[in-house]
């Protein structure tokens, strides 16, 4: 029995440390001086797909337009002309003729990835040597191009960001929020401090010849999600993701607990996809198992009684202080949004596990799919 006992304690022991590591990691990255960018700074292609309006799509798509940096140009591509997002985007073009702007339309099948379908046709319409593929949904900072340049450095073959939540204005809103923040985006950034970066698809930034060398867009179908495959395209050149030390906000608005679970058991699926061994323990990634551990420690007798509700205040305030220090939503319904998201995070996990399809914007994507579409490259 001891050694169950002491097998109980290290997983205790692992747990915590990971969770308060992980928080000071990505604590000391806002409490840093922001990197500051190369003197020379290169022609960049912004990248945006669109398919369809969503609520805060101006917001965001304007944002391509009032960027701090000389020598950009921003390619739209929508999936066919007769999208809705294409009206919204001829009027901010025109609303911004200060910016070489331009709105692609068409599919090009390299993949059964349909945002790299729609994307692609963009490749053969720039000459520019960089290029920044991001996201609608992403409020981009005036200096924008500068934070992705301060990442490239010797070894760099990408450089991503994960998304932040901003704005959301619920509580499902909120539970977004918590998931996209002090949750992955926590381990993120972590990962990164590590050495051990991984891509993600809201904020990707290429210089072509990597992106070309390692198969270009037909390579990045490889995978169920584009991040998973960009990530291993990377490291398959020996060269590292890196991720910006500062991340970009994604407003979040109105959430309803199905939209926030359909989000999330998507994501999932992509990280059970790409990395299986990871994702197998992210069980252990939010508080239950700890929770577990020290409940089943004090009902023992070996640790007190007290133990469990002392670790809880300790593991919120460190979470809570991290968004605070970080400038992400940390009021009082964010901090029951971090409960509500850590009582999901063991269902979603066990959710994954039932099958590998999910639906994105009304495409069917399954594992077998993206398995066969690659096969034909």
């Amino acid at each position: 029995m001891s050694l169950v006992y002491g097998f109980v304690g290290t997983i205790l022991g692992i747990t915590v440390i990971a969770h308060f590591l992980t928080t000071a990691l990505s604590a000391a990255r806002y409490l840093r001086p922001v990197r500051p960018a190369p003197r020379m700074l290169p022609p960049i292609a912004l990248l945006r797909p669109v398919c369809g309006v969503d609520p805060f799509d101006t917001q965001t798509l304007e944002s391509s337009f009032h960027l701090d940096y000389p020598d950009y140009e921003v390619i739209f591509c929508a999936p066919s002309e007769n999208d809705p997002a294409c009206a919204l985007v001829r009027e901010l073009i025109a609303r911004n003729p200060q910016v070489r702007a331009r709105l692609l339309t068409g599919l090009d099948p390299v993949s059964a990835n349909p945002k790299l379908n729609n994307l692609h046709k963009a490749l053969a319409a720039t000459d520019a040597d960089w290029l920044a593929m991001v996201d609608s949904n992403l409020d981009l900072p005036r200096d924008y191009f500068q934070q992705l340049l301060a990442e490239w450095r010797p070894g760099t073959g990408l450089v991503s960001a994960p998304a932040i939540g901003a704005q959301p204005a619920n509580l499902w809103g909120a539970v977004e929020a918590a998931f996209l923040n002090t949750n992955q985006a926590r381990w993120q950034l972590s990962a990164d401090v590590l050495g051990v970066g991984f891509a993600q698809g809201k904020s990707l930034f290429w210089r072509r010849d990597i992106l070309e060398a390692g198969g270009g867009f037909p390579a990045l179908g490889r995978n169920m999600a584009e991040d998973v495959a960009s990530t291993k395209l990377v490291r398959d050149q020996g060269l590292k993701v890196r991720i910006t030390q500062r991340l970009f906000a994604q407003p979040i608005g109105q959430r309803s607990a199905r939209a926030v679970w359909d989000r999330q058991l998507r994501w999932s699926k992509v990280r059970r996809d790409g990395f299986a061994a990871i994702f197998a323990i992210e069980i252990a990634q939010g508080p239950l198992v700890p929770f577990l551990a020290t409940l089943a420690l004090s009902a023992a007798g070996l640790l007190p009684a007290l133990a469990l509700p002392v670790l809880a205040i300790l593991w919120y305030a460190a979470e809570w202080a991290l968004a605070r220090i970080a400038g992400w939503p940390a009021g009082p319904r964010d901090l029951v949004a971090f409960l509500l998201r850590d009582a999901m995070l063991p269902l979603i996990w066990c959710a994954t596990w039932r099958n590998r399809e999910f639906s994105w914007r009304g495409n069917q994507m399954s594992h077998s799919e993206v398995r066969a579409g690659s096969a034909k490259q």
